[in-house]
């Protein structure tokens, strides 16, 4: 997202706190953010936030000094990719619809040519006024998008929709229209993430450490850049982000049985999950007590290997995509993945080093392809997804 910009209205509500949110997030993915505040909204937040979480001067008054001799409501018109509203209130919401601009605002939005996000926030009856609901009808036939409103408890003490949507939602709806290029449109993209759990009995279970977070970052990012996403995913410690069709499964045998019904009609797959390889041979239906021993010794037998199952019945035109999390000889034993699996690709990561293990942010990892090596320096999980996607990108 470097070099893409959104500029930001915020409109007189008391949702406007969570836009302090929605500017970090948007920085923190790499998009410049500039703020328009109604004077109403500096009631609510002061635009020193604003200005302290975007880098840039909040712009409020159309007859400012820094203002008037910079034409900046063209200016900002003109630098948006998208034009974001949040909070949206009726009365911004009414002035789009009808062509009204008389604060700074109102006249930036109808000046852009960017696209339009719209996040309303405003009482249930307010919401549900036909004067509103037209004016939405009004701007979503002109091509605006809409975010919510979300149904909650209201400022007022009402229950019912109206609320602003979460930030985090919001956000990646804005990342999305930010996203020009749909590279995997019409792609289906089968991921797996997270661990999976062997149960001994009722209370104790074989697993490990991974958290499911790249798998996540893969899914947003494979979503983002078009494809239809299915995440198949054992117990991970992030949620399954918005707007991909989630599997939840617990064992390796039914993210086993779940991958190859998915594959079926796939045209990827990239298995970044850390399925158990053993399991308990008995698995007791009552908690063992220390005092019965059974648990003593405890014999494993070899779970399924979804991946050379799943390559077995690979079809022309298919692609599987492997992980190898290893901690010792990492390329070595990745290679040797690649080729005695049929996979199309491997991503490799030695756990061991830092920033780079078990439910860290970050990761360091190599992409192997057959005589083809990339290694990928440190950084966040989710760009390392976007350069793995667009290795697979190249192979399409």
């Amino acid at each position: 997202m470097d070099k893409k910009t959104v500029v930001l209205g915020v409109t007189g509500g008391i949702a406007a706190y969570k836009s302090a949110e929605i500017t970090s997030r948007l920085r923190k993915a790499g998009v410049e953010v500039y703020v328009i505040m109604t004077k109403n909204a500096t009631e609510f937040i002061a635009p020193l936030t604003f200005e302290t979480l975007s880098g840039h001067a909040v712009a409020v008054d159309m007859f400012a000094e820094k203002v008037r001799y910079e034409v900046e409501h063209i200016s900002l018109a003109k630098r948006a990719d998208v034009f974001l509203i949040a909070p949206a209130t009726a009365n911004i919401i009414g002035k789009m619809a009808n062509g009204i601009a008389d604060d700074m605002l109102s006249t930036t939005v109808m000046a852009t040519e960017a696209p339009i996000c719209i996040a309303p926030a405003m009482n249930e009856k307010m919401w549900e006024h036909p004067a509103t609901q037209q004016n939405m009808a009004t701007l979503v036939s002109r091509g605006a998008h809409v975010v919510g409103p979300g149904c909650g408890i209201l400022a007022c003490g009402d229950i019912g929709y109206g609320r602003m949507e979460e930030p985090n939602v919001i956000v990646e709806a804005v990342l999305d229209l930010l996203e020009s290029e749909k590279p995997l449109k019409g792609k289906k993209v089968v991921i797996t993430a997270g661990p999976t759990r062997e149960a001994i009995d009722p209370v104790r279970y074989i697993s490990n450490r991974s958290s499911g977070k790249m798998g996540v970052s893969l899914a947003k990012e494979a979503r983002r850049l078009g494809a239809d996403v299915t995440l198949i995913h054992g117990p991970m410690t992030v949620s399954a982000p918005l707007w991909v069709h989630a599997v939840p499964v617990e064992t390796t045998a039914q993210m086993h049985d779940a991958v190859l019904t998915a594959f079926e009609g796939a045209d990827i797959l990239i298995k970044a999950a850390a399925p158990a390889d053993f399991t308990p041979a008995e698995s007791y239906d009552f908690k063992i007590k220390k005092t019965q021993h059974e648990l003593d010794s405890i014999r494993l037998v070899e779970t399924a290997d979804i991946l050379s199952d799943v390559a077995a019945r690979k079809k022309p035109g298919q692609l599987v995509i492997g992980f190898a999390a290893e901690t010792n000889a990492v390329l070595s034993y990745a290679e040797d993945k690649l080729t005695r699996k049929n996979l199309d690709m491997i991503v490799a990561n030695d756990v061991t080093q830092k920033g780079a293990g078990f439910d860290a942010d970050t990761n360091i990892v190599t992409v192997l392809k057959k005589g083809y090596q990339r290694q990928i320096p440190l950084a966040h999980k989710d760009a390392i997804a976007a350069a793995v996607l667009q290795e697979i990108i190249d192979m399409l």
